[in-house]
């Protein structure tokens, strides 16, 4: 649904020019683009309450899609307000902000964080393709609550394991098996270097792309 107000037919076409852009930005990125093709075939949704607007985004090994309508199964949905979804974005621990505030994660949430950390690291200008075709007020409140529900989550994977553990020893009271914590830890560590690694060769691409411009 677009926002009240909101053309339909515009933020069809702002969806296709971000969607495009999204694209070019992952065409340079192509351990990102792998990374993406992993999770072809889920769904997410990022849908906003107030102004009523959604969001669909649907990985695949050639192109990611962007969508503002979709009546098929989810992967995970962030449901918020524009306020909410701004609180996120300008968060210095996003996962805290997931876990106390008034955005409603719904899904399994693992695919979303991996989602958050490869979008969340490509050189992508979310406001311009919006603004060029919905006008700065809306152009830039699509892009924030978009960049906020997308690719927030890049830094708060240390920041989840640390509210993660808060809740299960203080508020839970729950005691899950070492091991299997452990384990869990262990897999979260793992995918941070790899996400360090990813990093560090995107860095490289970008100053040789760069220095061939030049």
């Amino acid at each position: 649904m677009a926002p009240a107000g909101l053309d339909p037919t515009l933020t069809t076409a702002a969806l296709a020019a971000l969607e495009a852009a999204l694209n070019r930005a992952l065409a340079l990125d192509p351990a990102g683009q792998r990374q993406l093709a992993g999770l072809a075939g889920r769904t997410f949704a990022i849908e906003c309450t107030s102004p009523v607007v959604h969001v669909y985004l649907q990985p695949g090994a050639e192109r990611t899609r962007l969508l503002g309508y979709y009546d098929g199964p989810v992967t995970t949905r962030v449901r918020g307000s524009a306020a909410d979804f701004a609180q996120l974005a300008g968060a210095s621990d996003p996962a805290a902000t997931l876990i106390n505030g008034n955005l409603v994660l719904q899904g399994d949430s693992a695919p979303l964080i991996e989602l958050q950390g490869i979008i969340g690291r490509l050189d992508l200008d979310w406001e311009a393709p919006l603004v060029n075709v919905l006008g700065d007020v809306a152009g830039h409140q699509l892009a924030q609550f978009l960049r906020a529900g997308f690719s927030a989550g890049t830094a708060a994977s240390s920041s989840l394991l640390r509210q993660l553990e808060e809740f299960i020893h203080e508020e839970a009271r729950l005691t899950p098996p070492r091991l299997e914590v452990e384990d869990f830890y262990g897999d979260v560590q793992a995918l941070q270097q790899r996400v360090e690694r990813l990093q560090s060769r995107l860095e490289r691409l970008r100053k040789r792309i760069r220095s061939a411009g030049q």
